[in-house]
């Protein structure tokens, strides 16, 4: 007498499990890819120049470099980042 219809059900429980932890961990792997993305600014168009508080482009940071070692006095200083926010 065949019992499972003729299939060993002995791995079917075993199998059943790996495959809901992969696709449990193909969501994980999705979801922050697309969240990463969006925290660099990678799907919303953003421009250096156009970023929130927190972050500063790469010729912002060099302006701030350039003050904090007193290479330029405040006038320039202010100028410079006025033409860099335009």
């Amino acid at each position: 007498m065949m019992w499972g219809n003729g299939y060993n059900m002995t791995w079917g429980w075993p199998v059943g499990l790996l495959m809901l932890v992969a696709v449990i961990l193909l969501v994980v792997w999705v979801v922050r890819a697309f969240a990463d993305e969006t925290e660099r600014g990678g799907f919303r168009g953003t421009t250096p120049l156009s970023r929130g508080q927190g972050e500063r482009s790469p010729a912002r940071q060099i302006l701030d470099d350039r003050f904090a070692k007193g290479e330029l006095n405040e006038t320039e200083y202010r100028e410079r980042l006025q033409v860099l926010e335009r």
